[in-house]
C-alpha cells in the first residue's frame, strides 16, 4: 500500500499529514548538513530518530488499514488446527508425529504465532496469527522419515510415516452444522493437572453422525468453552472432508495443484541420514535437516508459495 493510498483514507489522513512533515524535516536536515558541516553529527543524531518516528507512523498506518483476523470480509481462517497421526513404522511413527508438532511450533515461534497444545500427546495443536493459513496449508498429508532410531542397536534404517492434516478455524464456517445430526458426550479430562482435574466433566466428544468425524477438547477450562472449541475444529473439519471429496471427484484438477488437501498423499520426505529433506510435488530438496526440524521452514514455504503462483498464471 502507498503513501498516496494513506493520505486518502480518512482513518489514516492525519497520520499522513504527520508522515509528510517527518519527511519534510528529514529532507531539511539533510540540507543542512550539507550547508555546515559542523551540524553533521547533530544531523545525523536527528536523522536516526526522524527515520524511527516515520517507520512507527507507517507500521500504525498499516495496521490501521489492514483487514483483522478473521473480518467476515476477507474469510480468512482466524486460526489453524493440525492433526498429527502416525501412521506405519510403529513406535518410531509415533515419535515422528510428535517430531513434526515440535517442529512447527517451532516455526510458528520464529513466526510470532500463537500456540496452543489442543491434546497432550501433542497429537493436536492450534495456530493462531495473521497469515498462519496461508504459511501452513501446503503441509497436509504423509510425511514420511528415514532414519536410524535412538533405540537401533544394529544401525539400521527405519522408515515410517506420520499424516498431517490442516484444519481452518473460521469466525464464520462455511459449513453450518446441524445440532441434529451430531452427537455430543461430557467426561472428565484427562492428563496431568493441578487438584481441579478431572472432578467435573469439562471435556467434550462430539460425533457428526452423518460423516462419522469426531472430536475431543478438553484444553479449555469449562465445558462451555470446549464444547464451542469441538464446534470448531468440526465444522472445519467437515469443511476439509467436502474439499477433500470434491478434489477426488476432479482428479485431473488435482494434479495441477500443490494443495491438495488430501491427507493420504505422500507429499515430503526427512532423510536423516543424507541429510536432506524433499517435497515430492515439486521435486525439489534442501539440507540442513537439524535446522528445518527446529522450525527454519521459510524457504519450503516460499518454494511451495512460487510453484502453486506459476501454475495458476
Amino acid at each position: 500500500m502507498e503513501i498516496e493510498d494513506f493520505r486518502k483514507d480518512p482513518k489514516t489522513a492525519y497520520l499522513a499529514a504527520e508522515y509528510d512533515r517527518v519527511s519534510a524535516e528529514l529532507s531539511h536536515i539533510g540540507d543542512l548538513s550539507k550547508e555546515d558541516p559542523s551540524l553533521a553529527q547533530l544531523a545525523a543524531e536527528e536523522r536516526v530518530s526522524l527515520e524511527a518516528q516515520r517507520e512507527a507512523l507507517l507500521k500504525q498506518m498499516q495496521s490501521i488499514l489492514e483487514p483483522e483476523e478473521g473480518n467476515a470480509s476477507d474469510g480468512e481462517p482466524v486460526s489453524i488446527v493440525m492433526e498429527f497421526r502416525a501412521g506405519a513404522g510403529g513406535d518410531e511413527a509415533t515419535l515422528f508425529a510428535s517430531d513434526l508438532a515440535r517442529m512447527y511450533m517451532k516455526y510458528a515461534a520464529r513466526r510470532g504465532f500463537e500456540t496452543k497444545i489442543l491434546e497432550p500427546d501433542l497429537s493436536v495443536i492450534e495456530l493462531k496469527g495473521r497469515g498462519v493459513y496461508d504459511a501452513l496449508k501446503y503441509e497436509t498429508g504423509v510425511h514420511r522419515v528415514q532414519r536410524i532410531p535412538v533405540t537401533e542397536k544394529s544401525g539400521r534404517i527405519h522408515t515410517s510415516t506420520a499424516s498431517v492434516a490442516i484444519l481452518p478455524i473460521r469466525k464464520f464456517p462455511k459449513y453450518e452444522l446441524n445440532l441434529a445430526e451430531i452427537e455430543m458426550e461430557f467426561s472428565r479430562s484427562g492428563g496431568a493437572g493441578g487438584q481441579n482435574v478431572n472432578k467435573v466433566e469439562t471435556a467434550v466428544r462430539l460425533v457428526h453422525k452423518p460423516t462419522g468425524l469426531e472430536v475431543r477438547s478438553q484444553s479449555e477450562r469449562s465445558q462451555k468453552a470446549n464444547r464451542d472449541k469441538a464446534m470448531q475444529i468440526l465444522a472445519a473439519k467437515l469443511e476439509t472432508f467436502e474439499e477433500e471429496k470434491a478434489a477426488k471427484a476432479h482428479a485431473a484438477e488435482r494434479k495441477a495443484q500443490i494443495g491438495t488437501g488430501d491427507r493420504s498423499e505422500k507429499i515430503r520426505t526427512y532423510n536423516f541420514t543424507q541429510d536432506r529433506v524433499t517435497d515430492h510435488r515439486i521435486k525439489e530438496s534442501w539440507h540442513n535437516i537439524e535446522g528445518i526440524m527446529e522450525g527454519d521452514l521459510d524457504r519450503i514455504f516460499e518454494a511451495l508459495a512460487a510453484a502453486e503462483k506459476e501454475l495458476e498464471a
